[in-house]
Formats: structure tokens, C-alpha cells, sequence
């Protein structure tokens, strides 16, 4: 199979999160091919072994889908954190069974004549913004998820950061002061203890709103109710003090934020920009730009592919 620029050349794109592994050829242009996308289920009370199944079923099911004349020219995966680039192994936080799991062999084995590239699913998201999305033509970024979990990753003067062993920018447990709530991480006042949708739920819920989930917490928002309000007010805060924090590190130009929950009211970013803004004497903070997302669901698949298309970005 050939594209108007010449046979396409195709990467299997791998994003490994809490409810599921998906996978899907890519592009050179970042298209995902027709056909070649499929998932398989995760989650927390799945077995390593269930685990590994569903990984082995989402690969085989999408390199099934490579066209006639297509070349695989590697595999890029992303995976929900902690990772450890260097063994390729993964421990998401919220897949307990897995633990040091040596995910990047696993893969290996499936698909053994290429190279395949392990980074963090936070980082994937960075790349997919730089490349195609709201991140084009800067060189200071960082790429944002707020939904069941919060995270993100770097590029930092043209380049992907991910640190000694893999999670830099993991921005979901950074601590956020005047916040006492307990992660999972074992850490208190995290971000993603804050800001994720569930946890904004949960937080809403001990206030005495009734709604149980996200989409009835924007529902209720948008109705005027007082405690959703509140709610995204909070969790908006706390978004934008951690950003602020951020920006001060690494002076960055831009974040870039999706995820399901990033859009349960525009207020939130309302309130994301607000707690930047009262750095007042520091310009250099106060210029961060926060903008939503410009790519779709997709963008996780799509920045494990870049892991090889764009691997000049990558060290």
C-alpha cells in the first residue's frame, strides 16, 4: 500500500492505561490506518497474566491490520507511570499486578525485527501536541491529562525530557500547597488526589452533592448548582498552582491540557488561569499559555507513534 508520498511507512502505536491497552498502526503523517485499531481491557483487580493477555491481544489484532506493502518501522508505546525506561519495565500505579513488569519485552516478542521505544504515557502526549496539535512550532511545553488520573510530560528546547529513569513531568503528583488530600502515591495534597475527575467527585460528594460521576458533576454545573461550582473552582486551582509551580522549574510557553474531565466547564480554565496569574511580579510566569487540547481521543496513540517518527525529538 502506498501513500501520494511514497509506501507507507507505519509504526504500532501502544498506550497502556488503567481500564485499557489500546493499540493501532500510524503513519508518517500521524493517520491512524482503518481497520488496525483494537483494545482489550486492564484495571486494577486484573492478574498480571490477564495483564499480559490483553497486551498480546491488542498487538497481534493490530499488526493483523498492516496493508499490503506497508513497512513496520517500529513500536512506540506509552504507558500510564511509574516506568523505567532503562529495563523498559513498567508499575502503574493503578494496575497493582504489575510491578517492575517487563513490558517492552513483552512486546519485543510479538514483534521482534524492529525497534520498539518505552516512554511515559504523559510524554506520548507531549509529542502528539508538538507534532500535530495546539504544541506546533513551540519549544517549551508541557502536555497535560486531567481525567481518571493526572499526567503529563516535557519538551523542553526542542526536546523530549524524561529523566533518569523515565517519569519526568509527571505532574499529577506534584504537591499543591493549601491541599491535604491523600494519594495513592502515598504522598498528600497531589494533584491528581485533587484535580482528577473522581477525586473532584468524591470531594463534591462529601460536601453533599448527589451526582456520581464527571458527567454528572458538568451536568450539575451547568444547572448552577453551588457544590459543583465549587468543585471545579477547586479543582481548576489547584491545576493552575501547579502549573504556576511548573513554570517557575522549567519557564515554560505553553501547556496543553485534554482529557474527559479538562472539559466538564469552561470554567475551569477560567480558574487554571486565574491561580497563574496572581504571580504577579514574575513575568516570566504569568506568560504560560493554557489551551485545550487540539487533537482528539486519539492523541496518546498518536505520540507513542512519534516515539519513532519523530525520534529526532527523543533522546
Amino acid at each position: 500500500m502506498t501513500s501520494s508520498t511514497g509506501p507507507i511507512r507505519a509504526v504500532l502505536a501502544v498506550d497502556l492505561g488503567g481500564t485499557k491497552v489500546e493499540a493501532v498502526l500510524v503513519d508518517h503523517r500521524g493517520n491512524l490506518l482503518p481497520g488496525s485499531r483494537h483494545r482489550s481491557p486492564t484495571g486494577p483487580t486484573a492478574t498480571s497474566e490477564e495483564l499480559a493477555r490483553s497486551v498480546t491481544s491488542a498487538v497481534t489484532l493490530a499488526l493483523a491490520g498492516l496493508p499490503a506493502g506497508a513497512t513496520l518501522v517500529g513500536v512506540g508505546i506509552g504507558s500510564a507511570g511509574p516506568i523505567t525506561v532503562a529495563s523498559g519495565s513498567v508499575s502503574p500505579l493503578n494496575l497493582p499486578a504489575w510491578r517492575e513488569f517487563p513490558l517492552r519485552d513483552l512486546v519485543l516478542g510479538l514483534v521482534p525485527d524492529v525497534p520498539v521505544r518505552l516512554r511515559l504515557d504523559g510524554l506520548c502526549i507531549t509529542l502528539a501536541e508538538h507534532w500535530l496539535g495546539a504544541g506546533q512550532g513551540v519549544g517549551n511545553l508541557m502536555g497535560m491529562v486531567v481525567s481518571t488520573g493526572v499526567g503529563g510530560g516535557l519538551i523542553l528546547d526542542g526536546r523530549t525530557v524524561s529523566g533518569a529513569t523515565g517519569n519526568a513531568g509527571h505532574i499529577g503528583h506534584v504537591e499543591v500547597g493549601g491541599f491535604d488530600d491523600p494519594c495513592a502515591c502515598g504522598g498528600r495534597g497531589c494533584l491528581e488526589a485533587i484535580a482528577s475527575g473522581p477525586r473532584t467527585v468524591a470531594w463534591a460528594r462529601a460536601q453533599g452533592w448527589s451526582g456520581r460521576t464527571g458527567e454528572d458533576l458538568a451536568a450539575a454545573y451547568a444547572a448552577g448548582d453551588e457544590i459543583a461550582e465549587r468543585a471545579v473552582r477547586r479543582s481548576g486551582g489547584a491545576i493552575g498552582q501547579a502549573i504556576a509551580s511548573a513554570t517557575n522549574l522549567v519557564d515554560l510557553d505553553l501547556v496543553a491540557i485534554g482529557g474527559g474531565f479538562s472539559h466538564v466547564a469552561p470554567e475551569l480554565f477560567d480558574a487554571i488561569r486565574e491561580a497563574i496569574a496572581e504571580r504577579t511580579e514574575f513575568a516570566f510566569a504569568t506568560k504560560v499559555r493554557v489551551v485545550h487540547s487540539a487533537l482528539t481521543a486519539d492523541g496518546p496513540l498518536i505520540g507513542a507513534a512519534a516515539l519513532i517518527h519523530r525520534a529526532e525529538l527523543v533522546p
